[in-house]
């Protein structure tokens, strides 16, 4: 059966099992297709939102914002792409980072309680969620190794070669919050890595 509003949600939530999921009409019931317009936000830091998105068209980013108005890029999530916040899944607490548009963009948004629900009545789900979590820890152990031990040349060749098809889709201010530098100082990265050039050291 068809369900138009977590079309893209199945599909995701499928590959993750590995086999075909049921309960879409009752996991459909509750959720809900947010249209957004570039600057939009799906949902700022400290807002109960215990959901998981899943991207059906657009681009957004996710960014951890300070006092003082810096933002530093957590991640992107374009098509296809699912994310949410984990603190954010626990009763009566808030996300730790906002989510806002860099595209127009159709987010597909399912209550984590009616997956966990499911979870607890069908292996299949089970496996979808635990898979779920492993993919979101690989990639935040991910992250960790390169903020940690790579340069920001090496962070931003690494992005280049594996999500070349966002470079476009990134204004510069964005891609400079996520390799970590300003956006002067990614300029001459790039300038760099044009001319070939090897630099490790402090940007």
């Amino acid at each position: 059966m068809s369900h138009p509003v977590i079309e893209r949600a199945k599909v995701v939530l499928e590959t993750l099992a590995g086999a075909a999921l049921p309960g879409w009409g009752e996991l459909a019931a509750s959720a809900r297709l947010l249209e957004l317009e570039p600057g939009d936000y799906l949902f700022r830091a400290g807002e109960q939102q215990p959901y998981v998105f899943v991207v059906r068209t657009g681009l957004v980013k996710l960014v951890y914002e300070t006092h003082d108005g810096k933002c530093w890029v957590k991640g992107f999530a374009a098509e296809d792409a699912f994310f949410a916040s984990l603190s954010a899944l626990r009763p009566r607490q808030g996300a730790s980072f906002s989510t806002i548009a860099l595209a127009p963009a159709a987010i597909e948004r399912i209550e984590y309680a009616a997956i966990t629900k499911l979870a607890l009545q069908h292996p299949s789900w089970q496996r979808a969620v635990c898979r779920g979590f492993e993919l979101y820890g690989e990639r935040k152990e991910k992250r960790e190794r390169e903020l940690l031990l790579l340069s920001a040349q090496e962070r931003l060749r690494l992005f280049l070669e594996e999500q070349p098809e966002l470079e476009t889709r990134i204004p510069q201010k964005d891609l400079a919050g996520y390799i970590r530098v300003t956006p002067v100082a990614l300029s001459r990265i790039r300038a760099r890595l044009r001319r070939g050039c090897t630099y490790t050291g402090t940007v």
